[in-house]
């Protein structure tokens, strides 16, 4: 087992693409260390990617690409404008708000962040607002894209660990918005000690929060017909994920008629470039937990972890340190599917909820899309802003506190997590 973790971090540290670590190190590890024929890693391959629903994420992802082809997002953004514009540091807070309301479409934090820098970026550097700090402040906020359901890290982490998908989506609900509020919060705090640019604010009128309101009132219908449905048991979150994306074509088409059906080809092969990466990711990982699980890995990390911590405070405060630093380094689906079926069995050992744990995973790798070296989210945001990473996250310190203290809330307060899915029905 020595053999393929040091293949496994060297070939990382020289930058290798994570889907090629996870391959080659398996591969390595089987030719060298066990006598099972190299044809295996095919065959696991195949078995980690047959389910029937891992088929939400190329579904989720149709629905964002089609999200941002067919208008949803800058009709979202309008809204967001005619609610709190007003406000001081209004951008900032629009940014911050907008970013909620497409995290409730796409599932993606890459997507939203993307979208969201964007449409907000020009206004930003037009207002002359603290361009680095504006991109550090979508960066988090579109992050929550993977908190705020539909998120396809929760359909990842619910089917690695076998749990409810629709009670892991309503476990997030109330944590994603509280972070959204401390990110506003942050922005206003920003925006106070800022100077006049920062007051330059429209003024509310109820007429332009109807308007906008009508007109974004299509795109909200995604998000309550995909956790509707599911909630309703109309449907299965990947027939949830099929329909969201069928409603977002019809929308785009003959609501907002910003889209033409010549425009499906290329969408459709957008949508299958971004599924394929996140895929084969999902395949070679599959080999790699594989091999972890036949070396007795997730039993030895149980008994270290059993005999450092004594509480399940403990193991949570040791597992949250775990991905954050993993995080840093590492692609989130790719995080998850080693380190998930390590720790998840040792989390009921210690008689932490399974759906409690799962939202700790997710919220922890959403941070680990905004803190560098590897932070998608936060490479994103700078390349659309013009700046660099280094630049960007200089100003990275106040919203990740922000992350941070609803992450210690989710962590040490599990009730914040499980009233919505108990509500619902969805668990004891």
């Amino acid at each position: 087992m020595t053999i393929i973790f040091i293949c496994f971090l060297g070939l990382l540290l020289l930058g290798v693409p994570v889907v090629f670590v996870l391959g080659a190190s398996a591969v390595l590890a089987l030719v060298t260390t066990t006598g099972v024929p190299v044809t295996i890693v095919s065959q696991r391959v195949f078995a980690g990617l047959n389910s029937f629903t891992l088929m939400a994420i190329p579904f989720f992802v149709f629905a964002g690409v089609i999200m941002d082809a067919g208008g949803i997002s800058r009709r979202i953004v309008n809204f967001a404008s005619a609610l709190i514009g007003w406000v001081t540091g209004s951008l900032l807070l629009v940014s911050c708000v907008a970013a909620a309301g497409l995290a409730a479409i796409s599932g993606s934090g890459s997507a939203d962040t993307a979208a969201i820098s964007s449409i907000m970026q020009p206004q930003l550097k037009r207002k002359r607002y603290d361009v680095d700090f504006g991109a550090a402040i979508i960066a988090c906020a579109g992050s929550l894209a993977q908190v705020i359901p539909p998120s396809l890290t929760m359909v990842v982490v619910a089917v690695i660990a076998n749990m409810s998908i629709g009670a892991l989506f309503l476990a997030g609900v109330v944590p994603g918005f509280l972070c959204i509020v401390t990110l506003m919060i942050a922005s206003y705090l920003h925006a106070r000690r800022g100077g006049p640019q920062y007051r330059e604010s429209e003024p509310f009128t109820l007429a332009r929060l109807a308007r906008t309101g009508y007109a974004a009132a299509p795109a909200f219908g995604m998000p309550a017909l995909i956790l509707g449905g599911i909630l309703g048991g109309a449907f299965t979150p990947t027939e949830a994920a099929a329909v969201s994306g069928f409603y977002g074509l019809l929308v785009g088409l003959f609501v907002y008629r910003e889209m033409k059906l010549s425009d499906l080809p290329q969408l459709i092969l957008r949508s299958a470039a971004l599924s394929a990466a996140v895929m084969l990711i999902i395949g070679t990982a599959s080999v790699f937990a594989w091999l972890i699980a036949n070396a007795n890995v997730p039993a030895i990390l149980g008994d270290w972890l059993r005999a450092v911590s004594s509480s399940p405070l403990m193991f949570l405060l040791i597992a949250n340190g775990l991905f954050l630093v993993i995080g840093m380094f590492m692609e989130t689906i790719a995080a998850i599917l080693i380190i998930v079926p390590v720790l998840m069995p040792i989390a009921r050992d210690f008689g932490i909820d399974p759906i409690h744990f799962g939202l700790v995973v997710v919220f922890n790798c959403a941070i680990g899309t905004v803190t560098p070296p590897y932070g998608i989210s936060l490479f994103v945001a700078s390349s659309i802003a013009n700046r660099t990473v280094v630049q960007v996250s200089r100003k990275l310190a106040a919203p990740l506190l922000a992350m941070f203290v609803i992450l210690a809330l989710v962590t040490f307060v599990p009730d914040l997590s499980l009233a919505l899915p108990r509500w619902a029905g969805l668990m004891n």
